[in-house]
């Protein structure tokens, strides 16, 4: 990373950076939660993803020379300026194992620290968790759809800029086998894969040839895209000669590819041609503005497709462009604080807080609570709503553990990195004790997350003392 990446921020953290600074308030230690109110594309649950991306960015979230002088030319002042020359971020973070389902209005993420320090990080915190843990969420639902077939992700080419690099990494978190990606592969340690293009096919005299060439140079993972000219009357019977070809090798054509069309219809009478040519072993891929519906619907149709690539849906996050993670202040010099809003399920959340995740006696998820830091497990026998106290549910004697613990304590990571497949092996876990219900995309279940009763007074008396 760049030393200047304390400017990953927005111009007013820093007026604030600085207010607190000519405040003499620089000492105050402070409290923000990031959480989100909603989860994309009606899911019943969201993929946290992003966390190892953050942690290391944020050790790298310094000042240098360019930056501060740059910062001079915008008007900050001298002595301000001449703290952030030594600025590091020097407080703790609790936060869930990155791959964890987690759920609106849970405080997933908590910083804690001087002041100045957790607000600089409010911009780079909601860059990173928003963006990725809505991809990871998307990817996880086309993985729902698509059961065990493979999943690669095609996007970067429609992706937001360099956005590309982190949504090959939070789709592979989320349940994508490979990416297109070849930079994302080599930084993230990911599986990179891809066919050819159209223009591959027409810059030869003809289709034959064109597969034929490829075959020679790609003998070991030869895909043919055959719906340049004609799917059926072409391109695959074209393919099936260049399999025959290969078999006179001791080679095989891995698959062929669809790429526009009625996908169910031209699967099926591709897998037929196939097949009464003894070429059971030859694999369909699909790709073409999929997404979890039409992979849905194509299974649905029983339509015989192997692979499927995903790309633009996947990586812009369609139909939800961002997830609305927000961080807001809940405790500054050891007092609690809250943000009003007519709205109760706006009003925030006060204090020190932890999450605490209760099972069923079949090991499944059964309810989460929010409860303050300081709380014991064992005197938390009931859980209420946020908005309708009147409604609660009783999880005494059930098990539970506590799912954000910390991860970076007095800005040194505390946590060892995993794999991208590590993560996603733990996300595809997680989903696993989730029930079916909550899974469903059409009016997913609501998963109970209520508040402990110290916390819910806690909010209550604050609430009436402002009012």
């Amino acid at each position: 990373m760049h030393e200047s990446m304390g400017l990953f921020t927005d111009h007013y953290e820093l007026t604030m950076a600085e207010g607190y600074f000519k405040s003499n308030k620089e000492e105050v230690i402070a409290n923000f939660d990031y959480f989100f109110r909603k989860n994309p594309f009606g899911s019943g649950f969201t993929v946290f993803a992003g966390l190892q991306d953050l942690l290391a960015i944020i050790a790298e979230f310094k000042y240098d020379l360019k930056a501060i002088d740059y910062l001079y030319e915008r008007g900050f002042s001298s002595d301000f300026l001449e703290y952030l020359k030594n600025f590091r971020f020097t407080g703790d973070i609790y936060a869930p194992r990155e791959g964890e389902l987690v759920f609106p209005n849970e405080p997933v993420l908590r910083v804690k620290g001087k002041i100045i320090e957790t607000q600089l990080l409010e911009t780079l915190i909601l860059n990173v968790l928003n963006f990725q843990s809505l991809i990871a969420t998307k990817a996880n639902r086309i993985r729902h759809s698509a059961g065990n077939r493979l999943l690669m992700e095609f996007g970067m080419r429609r992706a937001q800029g360099f956005a590309a690099i982190a949504a090959s990494r939070a789709s592979v978190i989320g349940g994508m086998d490979s990416t297109s990606n070849i930079y994302s592969a080599f930084r993230y340690g990911l599986d990179s894969s891809g066919t050819m293009a159209h223009s591959w096919i027409q810059g030869f005299e003809d289709e034959l040839l064109a597969f034929r060439e490829y075959a020679n140079t790609h003998p070991k993972s030869c895909t043919l895209l055959v719906d340049t000219y004609h799917t059926l009357n072409s391109g695959v019977p074209n393919a099936i000669i260049i399999a025959k070809e290969m078999e006179q090798k001791g080679q095989r054509l891995s698959a062929i590819r669809l790429d526009s069309g009625d996908l169910a219809y031209l699967s099926k009478m591709a897998r037929k041609q196939l097949d009464d040519a003894g070429l059971q072993y030859v694999k369909i891929v699909a790709s073409n503005q999929l997404d979890e519906y039409i992979i849905k619907s194509l299974i649905e149709q029983n339509a015989p497709i192997d692979w499927f690539g995903v790309g633009t849906s996947l990586v812009t996050g369609k139909s939800d462009a961002a997830l609305d993670g927000v961080y807001k202040l809940s405790l500054i010099n050891n007092r609690p604080t809250l943000k009003l809003s007519d709205d109760l399920i706006k009003v925030t959340l006060p204090g020190e807080k932890k999450v605490l995740r209760y099972y069923n006696g079949n090991n499944k998820f059964y309810a989460d609570a929010i409860a303050l830091s300081h709380e014991e497990e064992h005197d938390i026998h009931t859980i209420f709503h946020p908005q309708y106290p009147e409604r609660n549910t009783t999880v005494k004697g059930l098990k539970s553990e506590i799912i954000v613990t910390k991860v970076m304590d007095k800005g040194e990571v505390t946590v060892d990195q995993k794999s991208i497949s590590e993560i996603s092996a733990y996300r595809k876990f997680r989903v696993s004790q989730l029930p079916d219900e909550h899974k469903r995309f059409e009016y997913p279940h609501l998963y109970k997350v209520g508040l402990s009763k110290d916390l819910l007074n806690l909010r209550n008396h604050l609430i009436t003392k402002v009012k």
